[in-house]
């Protein structure tokens, strides 16, 4: 199925809203602050700034669903006043409305109201499968779907490829009731293919975009999937990440993120990077949310070895149970690694998120500071995010992109041996179809404004023939020893006393890193936003394998004392900053970026 074109777009939209008026009882006009509609802007929730009135979104039926829950969605569903159908009417009614400007969605699901429509009807006859029933969710571009959607990664080189199945997590939130709503964008390749490019941008789907500050970087490689769980086009969504591509941009839009232990959730189906690293994470509005979709797809899936790991790891009921609130935080012990990650922050982030742990002082929790990684100096980059670290100093055999271009080569070769009706089997292919396409896959340099540096990524990973020599075996081991139990695990036992979580700031890339080159879990909650990019950034907890169950336990307490305390310090609505620009690359960096 071809991707719908912004005029298809505006076919849908209006065959939509016919659709959306037969279902809805109530009103749908959008009404600003003073009751008025003629307005151009109404007032935010953020300090000061204002939102164009034609990005308000309109009820559902006459219900406000901007920042519904999943629970709220479900009571709505229970007691009759919505249904599948009109919430997925609502959601791409919503997607029509911002989709020109933020481009959350590289594809449509043609089969979502169908599928909703089902679900309804399982719901009228008595059957609830669980919180997630007739719940619209997004999938990033890099997660298989056997359906008439397109996997593709955001390269037009894999259009009109067909999957063999189902990714297994595409197939455990099927099972679980979710309607799967579309492909989210992302940025191509998942950042594999270039060094210098345009975060969030793909040669198929193009730039996605921050409703927070649309000229900026919005986080990525999970992009889209941000973006549409920031701006209410979905409740929930997935997306993967290899170094960073959770976190990040879920920091960067304001919602949270949890990036699981590496081997709690399957990658099979799923277009890879890096097996030693790659993992699949969800997006919510709320800690509660993001874990109802974590409870949905993790578990033991005999095409991923790694799964087996989780044996005798994992909670019998699942991670909502630990679910809790404020007072859990009584008696919480937390570190933080101040020299390894908070001295490297921007003053006014530093300032604002120390205010956030005193809330979290204040609330009973015991804070330590200085719980630093023993050999921080070695292995965190004084100089922002650099997953090529160890060569910068000298020392590929200590560098996290020594392996990650080997494993890339072996990795995508395996996955697109099960492909059919394509061509494109090997690496090679892929780079000899970004040279033969070079105005939309930009396969030179300083042709596709996206891929300022071309495809050098893939270019490295080429060049490597995927040979896992002594250097290959040298740096995977010392970046996993240096990030485990000589890194994040003896940070948790700071004093030989174990500490609950890490608080890291998640605006330095460097944080992330860690845990991934570890496999470890990290969860990142929203805190607030810079004053002068007016982009949102977070406050994480960062843990040991399979601790899931303890960082969710305190990252809901923590986000139940941000909402109960009545701190600003919590999440915020997008602003739209710069909602006319339209420039590619997007900025890069900002102050507090």
């Amino acid at each position: 199925m071809y991707r719908l074109s912004r005029v298809a777009l505006q076919v849908w939209g209006c065959l939509l809203v016919i659709i959306f008026a037969i279902f809805s009882k109530g009103s749908q006009q959008a009404v600003s602050g003073n009751g008025t509609t003629d307005d151009l802007l109404s007032p935010a929730s953020a300090e000061g700034n204002q939102i164009p009135n034609m990005l308000l979104m309109p009820p559902c039926n006459g219900i406000r669903i901007e920042e519904a829950t999943i629970d709220e969605l479900q009571k709505h569903m229970t007691n009759g006043t919505l249904t599948s159908v009109q919430l997925v009417t609502c959601y791409l009614q919503r997607l029509f409305q911002v989709e020109e400007y933020i481009n959350p969605v590289m594809q449509i699901n043609s089969d979502a109201m169908a599928i909703a429509e089902k679900l309804d009807a399982e719901r009228g006859a008595g059957k609830r499968r669980g919180p997630l029933h007739g719940i619209p969710f997004l999938v990033k571009d890099n997660i298989a779907s056997k359906d008439r959607l397109q996997t593709t990664s955001g390269s037009w080189s894999l259009y009109g490829s067909v999957v063999p199945r189902d990714a297994f997590v595409v197939s455990r939130l099927r099972q679980a009731g979710a309607v799967l709503m579309g492909k989210a964008t992302l940025s191509e390749w998942a950042d594999m293919r270039s060094n210098i490019y345009s975060e969030g941008y793909s040669g198929r789907g193009g730039q996605t975009r921050s409703s927070y500050n649309l000229s900026t970087n919005p986080g990525g490689s999970s992009s889209g999937s941000a973006v549409a769980v920031a701006n209410n086009v979905v409740a929930f969504a997935l997306g993967t990440e290899t170094d960073g591509s959770v976190i990040n941009p879920a920091e960067r839009n304001a919602i949270v993120g949890i990036k699981p232990t590496v081997g709690l959730t399957s990658r099979a189906g799923v277009i890879p990077e890096s097996l030693n690293q790659d993992t699949v994470g969800t997006f919510g509005r709320t800690v509660r949310d993001a874990v109802y979709a974590l409870d949905a797809i993790y578990g033991v899936d005999p095409r991923d070895n790694a799964t087996s790991t989780q044996i005798g790891r994992t909670p019998v009921r699942g991670y909502v149970p630990f679910l809790t609130d404020k007072s859990a935080l009584k008696g919480a012990r937390f570190g933080l690694p101040w020299m390894s990650f908070w001295a490297l922050l921007d003053s006014e982030q530093q300032s604002i998120l120390v205010s956030l742990v005193k809330l979290i002082r204040e609330a009973g929790a015991t804070i330590i500071n200085g719980t630093e990684l023993p050999n921080y100096q070695t292995t965190v980059s004084p100089n922002g995010w650099n997953w090529d670290y160890g060569t910068t100093r000298g020392y590929p055999n200590e560098s996290e992109y020594t392996y990650i271009k080997v494993d890339f080569y072996n990795n995508i070769q395996a996955y697109l041996a099960e492909l059919e009706n394509t061509d494109i089997r090997t690496l090679a292919d892929i780079v000899r179809y970004n040279n033969d396409n070079v105005g939309s896959e930009g396969g030179q340099p300083g042709i596709n404004p996206g891929f300022a540096s071309g495809q050098d990524g893939l270019l490295a990973s080429l060049a490597t023939e995927g040979v896992m020599n002594s250097t290959y075996y040298e740096a995977l081991h010392f970046c996993q020893q240096s990030t485990r139990e000589g890194g994040i695990d003896a940070a948790l036992n700071y004093g030989n006393a174990t500490l609950d979580a890490l608080l890291v700031p998640p605006d330095v890339g460097q944080s992330y890193q860690i845990a991934a080159q570890a496999g470890y879990p990290v969860i990142t909650l929203p805190a607030y936003v810079h004053s002068l990019s007016g982009m949102p950034f977070g406050l994480a907890l960062m843990g040991t394998a399979f601790s899931e169950g303890t960082l969710i336990r305190y990252a809901s307490a923590i986000e139940d004392l941000q909402v109960k305390s009545g701190s600003k310090y919590r999440r915020t609505s997008p602003t739209w900053l710069g909602y006319r620009e339209r420039n590619i690359p997007v900025s890069a960096q900002c102050v507090g970026c």
